[in-house]
C-alpha cells in the first residue's frame, strides 16, 4: 500500500493533465479557443438543442416515390423490349409494387415472357390467361430500396446542412423511414426547411417538338413523353413543356455548382461542371442535337429550355431561370450536395429559443456549484484531512468529465447537466466506503498503514460492484433511449468512469504521499 509504482504515478498525473488540457478551452470564449495553437486542444463542449437553442425536425422519407420510379423505369424497359421485337401489347402500366402488360397475340406470350423476365432480378414474373404478364417487386427488393433510400437521404441531408455552416448538427435515423434532425444555434429555420424540402433532382431532356401540345394539354400525352410545368411565371414564357422521358444527362454526374452572374444580362445564374463521364455524355447530346431545345428539369419543373446553338464539349454549363441571388446560392448548394432519392416530409417541428437554453445553463451551473460546495464542506467536516483529499479528487473528477465531453464532442443536454450533478454526489461514495472501512480497522487496533491498506483492499470489491451496476444502467439507457435520455446516460457513464479513477487512484496517491511525508503514529478520521 505504501508503495505505488512510478509508472502508475506517471499514468495518474498524465490522465489528470490531459483532462485539464481538454477542459481549459471551455473557460475561454469561442474566438480565443479557436485561436489556440494546433497542438493544443481547442474543442469546447457541444451544447445540445435544449441548451443552445435551435430547430428540431422529424422528417419522413417518401419511399413509395422511389419504388414508383423504379416501376416506371421497368415499364419503359418493357416497352422498349416489346417494340424492338415487334410484339403488340396493350394495358402496359404499374400499380403499387406491380407492373402489368397484356400481349395481344397469345402466340407471342413465350417470347414476351423471355424478354421481360430477365430485365431485373428484383422482380418475379408470372403469366395468366388472356395474355396477361405480371411483374411484381419482391419483398426483399422493396426492403433494400427502403433501407438504401433512407441511408442515402441521411447522407444528403448531412451534406446540405454542412454546406450551410451549422455546427454540431444531430442527424440520425428513427424507425424505418424517418430522420431526426437537430440543429443547435440555427437562426433561420425556414431556409433550412426549404433546403431539406427540395429533392434537387436535376435532369436534362430533349423537348418533343413533333407531338401536338394541344393534344397533350387535353390529357392525351404521347407515350415516352411527359408534360411538365415551367418553373418560371414570367410573361412570354411557356407554362408547360412536352419533354421526352428519356434522361439524356443526369445531375448525378455533377461535380461542382457555383452561383454567379450572366455576363450579358448580369442576372444571377448557376454555373455547373460535370465529371468526365457526364461531360462526355453532355457533349455527345449537344453534338447530335444542335438547333433543338434542351430542357433543364429540376424536381419535375422545367427551369429553362434553351436551344443548343453549338456543341458544348467542355463539360460545363450554365443554368438561368430568373433567380434571385439567394435562390442561385441555394440551388448551387443543393446541386453540390446531391439529389435526394425521395422527397422528405416534415412530420414534426419544434424551435427552442436561446434564452431558454441560457436560463437552463445558469440553473445547471447554480445547482452544480451548490451541490459541489455542500459535498466539499460535508467531507471536510466529517473526515478532516482525508475529506479534503477526497474534495481535491472530486474537483479533478469534474475537470475530467468536462475534458471528456469536450474531447468526445458529446452533446451536453439539460438531462446531461442533471447527470453531472448526480455524479458530484456519487463521486464521493467510493471515498466514504474506504474511509469508513479505515475507521473500523483503526477501532480494531490496526496500525495506521495497516488500517489504510486494509480499508482500500476490502472496500474495492464493493466499489466496483456498485459502479459497474450503475454503468450497466447507463449503457442500457443509452442503447434504448433517445435524445435527452442519451445525454443523461453519456454524462452518467463518463462520471462513473472518472469518479472510480479519482476515488481509487488519485485519492490513494494523495494519501500515500501524505503518509510518506508525515509518517503518523495515530490517525484521526
Amino acid at each position: 500500500m505504501i508503495r505505488i509504482a512510478k509508472w502508475k504515478i506517471i499514468s495518474i498525473l498524465s490522465v489528470c493533465l490531459l483532462g485539464l488540457l481538454f477542459a481549459v478551452p471551455n473557460a475561454l470564449d469561442r474566438k480565443t479557443a479557436d485561436g489556440l495553437p494546433d497542438w493544443l486542444p481547442s474543442k469546447q463542449i457541444s451544447l445540445g438543442l435544449d441548451l443552445r437553442g435551435g430547430s428540431h425536425l422529424l422528417l419522413e422519407v417518401k419511399v413509395s416515390v422511389v419504388i414508383a420510379e423504379r416501376l416506371e423505369a421497368l415499364v419503359d424497359s418493357i416497352r422498349t423490349e416489346l417494340r424492338k421485337s415487334s410484339i403488340r401489347y396493350t394495358g402496359l402500366g404499374s400499380d403499387g409494387h406491380v407492373a402489368r402488360v397484356t400481349i395481344k397475340n397469345e402466340a407471342d406470350m413465350e417470347k414476351a415472357y423471355s424478354l421481360i423476365n430477365p430485365i431485373d432480378n428484383g422482380f418475379t414474373t408470372s403469366t395468366s390467361d388472356g395474355g396477361l404478364i405480371t411483374v411484381t417487386m419482391t419483398d426483399q427488393a422493396v426492403s433494400q430500396r427502403r433501407i438504401s433510400a433512407v441511408e442515402q437521404s441521411i447522407e444528403i441531408v448531412r451534406r446540405r446542412i454542412d454546406e450551410t455552416g451549422v455546427r454540431e448538427p444531430t442527424i440520425v435515423r428513427q424507425g424505418e423511414d424517418r430522420i431526426l434532425v437537430q440543429l443547435p444555434g440555427v437562426d433561420d429555420p425556414e431556409r433550412i426547411k426549404r433546403l431539406l424540402g427540395k429533392t434537387a433532382k436535376l435532369t436534362f431532356h430533349l423537348v418533343d417538338q413533333k407531338s401536338s401540345m394541344s393534344t397533350a394539354l387535353s390529357g392525351r400525352v404521347p407515350p415516352g413523353t411527359r408534360l411538365l410545368p415551367s418553373a418560371s411565371n414570367e410573361p412570354g414564357q411557356p407554362n408547360k413543356y412536352l419533354i421526352k422521358k428519356r434522361v439524356m444527362v443526369s445531375g448525378d454526374t455533377l461535380i461542382d455548382a457555383t452561383p454567379g452572374f450572366d455576363q450579358r444580362s448580369n442576372e444571377p445564374v448557376v454555373n455547373f461542371r460535370f465529371d468526365s463521364a457526364g461531360a462526355k455524355r453532355f457533349g455527345k447530346v449537344t453534338v447530335d442535337n444542335v438547333g433543338k431545345p434542351f430542357a433543364i428539369v429540376l424536381d419535375g419543373k422545367v427551369i429553362s429550355a434553351p436551344v443548343i446553338r453549338e456543341p458544348i464539349l467542355g463539360g460545363s454549363g450554365q443554368i438561368s431561370g430568373s433567380f434571385s441571388t439567394e435562390e442561385a446560392k441555394d440551388l448551387s448548394l443543393l446541386l453540390r450536395a446531391g439529389a435526394l432519392p425521395a422527397p422528405l416530409t416534415i412530420l414534426e417541428e419544434r424551435s427552442v429559443g436561446p434564452g431558454l437554453g441560457a436560463d437552463s445553463i445558469a440553473s445547471g451551473k447554480m445547482a452544480s456549484m451548490i451541490g459541489l460546495a455542500l459535498v466539499v464542506v460535508f467531507m471536510a467536516l466529517y473526515y478532516g484531512r482525508f475529506g479534503l483529499m477526497a474534495d481535491v479528487a472530486l474537483v479533478m473528477n469534474i475537470v475530467l468529465i468536462v475534458g471528456a465531453l469536450s474531447a468526445l464532442q458529446a452533446s451536453l443536454t439539460l438531462p446531461g447537466i442533471a447527470g453531472i450533478v448526480l455524479t458530484i454526489g456519487m463521486a464521493v461514495d467510493a471515498n466514504v466506503l474506504i474511509f469508513e472501512r479505515i475507521r473500523e480497522e483503526i477501532k480494531n487496533g490496526r496500525t495506521v498503514i495497516s488500517a489504510i491498506e486494509a480499508g482500500y483492499a476490502r472496500a474495492i470489491t464493493t466499489i466496483i460492484d456498485a459502479n459497474v451496476t450503475t454503468l450497466i444502467a447507463a449503457i442500457l439507457l443509452y442503447e434504448f433511449g433517445s435524445g435527452p435520455v442519451r445525454g443523461f446516460a453519456v454524462t452518467l457513464a463518463i462520471g462513473i468512469a472518472s469518479s472510480m479513477f479519482t476515488a481509487i487512484w488519485l485519492t490513494r496517491l494523495l494519501v500515500v504521499s501524505w503518509l510518506k511525508r508525515t509518517r503518523p503514529q495515530t490517525l484521526e478520521i
